[in-house]
């Protein structure tokens, strides 16, 4: 009885030395990811470690100023092509196209996020100058109140599930590890709701919904039609910001310019995107094939059936619908 008073006593020392944040992210629901790593179940959604100490601060601290842009999206759904192309057409009278430093710096550099850069402490970097453009993966419900009562503006990019499970599983299985889930397994999670900022469709009708009730504070976008017609949407996304082009720069090919200078293969090519940007990852990892219906040549006929009747459960009634090939 003597041993467990004491450990208990122990256990009451150990906590009172923890801060608030800690104790809360040690009580916190968790789970593995299909990469090994543990993610926490915060405020509806699932939160990866590397992450979850970035978005609490977020949550509480971030004031938003009326100017802010920033973009949301779903992981592997077109963040990285985004951020070069929000920043390249907000910064395109400031530097010569030639010159845009989206040519030099990798577009995470450009556009850092809430919870891995601006309040993570170990992978700090400064926010950009006025308009400050950042991005997010956190679902909707969960942004700071600043942001949605303020007059910034929310670019939502989504993609459809199938490519965005397929983006998501070749990017996790190029990390070293022994915990590696298979791809059957991976998807099941996928399906189940059980994965980095998901469940998946929560996520995505989070925004969309958002997007009906206020077009002029939430633009969503889709990645299926952005690869379409890049030219279209990098106007509608231009002027949606609040930076549209003249009609001298249309006459002079800006809008087909700058939609080629962030073209997903042109990023991809350049330097400054290839080379190791963490432990175990490789900056190239965010530039695979971005191609749409890649899905099929991996999933079985009957993933995809379960994936598409999953899909059409949640959406239904929401006027949301995804190009699938």
């Amino acid at each position: 009885m003597e041993k467990s008073n004491n450990t208990v006593a122990h256990q009451e020392k150990v906590e009172e030395l923890e801060s608030p944040l800690e104790l809360l992210i040690k009580n916190l629901p968790k789970e593995r990811n299909f990469d090994g790593k543990t993610i926490y179940f915060y405020r509806g959604f699932w939160c990866p470690e590397m992450a979850i100490r970035g978005m609490i601060a977020f949550g509480k601290h971030f004031q938003a100023q009326d100017t802010d842009l920033i973009l949301t999206s779903n992981p592997k759904s077109g963040t990285t092509w985004l951020k070069a192309l929000m920043f390249t057409i907000v910064t395109r009278t400031r530097y010569p196209l030639t010159e845009n430093p989206v040519l030099f710096t990798n577009p995470h550099m450009l556009v850092p996020s809430f919870e891995y850069n601006l309040y993570n402490p170990s992978l700090y970097v400064e926010g950009n100058r006025d308009p400050r453009i950042l991005s997010t993966h956190a679902p909707y419900d969960v942004l700071p109140t600043s942001i949605k009562d303020s007059k910034c503006r929310i670019v939502y990019i989504c993609r459809n599930p199938l490519d965005q499970f397929m983006s998501n599983w070749h990017f996790f299985a190029k990390l070293p590890s022994e915990t590696h889930s298979s791809i059957d397994e991976t998807f099941n999670r996928f399906c189940s709701g059980i994965v980095f900022f998901g469940p998946f469709w929560d996520h995505i009708l989070g925004y969309w919904k958002a997007s009906q009730e206020k077009p002029d504070k939430v633009l969503f976008l889709k990645y299926e039609d952005l690869k379409e017609d890049i030219v279209f949407h990098t106007k509608l996304l231009a002027e949606f910001l609040g930076f549209p082009f003249s009609v001298e720069e249309e006459r002079h090919g800006v809008v087909e310019e700058v939609s080629r200078l962030c073209s997903f293969e042109n990023l991809k090519d350049l330097d400054i995107n290839k080379g190791p940007i963490l432990p175990g990852r490789d900056k190239s990892d965010f530039f695979r094939k971005a191609k749409v219906g890649d899905w099929s040549n991996y999933l079985t006929p009957s993933m995809v059936e379960q994936m598409k009747k999953l899909i059409q459960e949640k959406i239904e009634g929401s006027g949301l619908t995804f190009k699938f090939s």
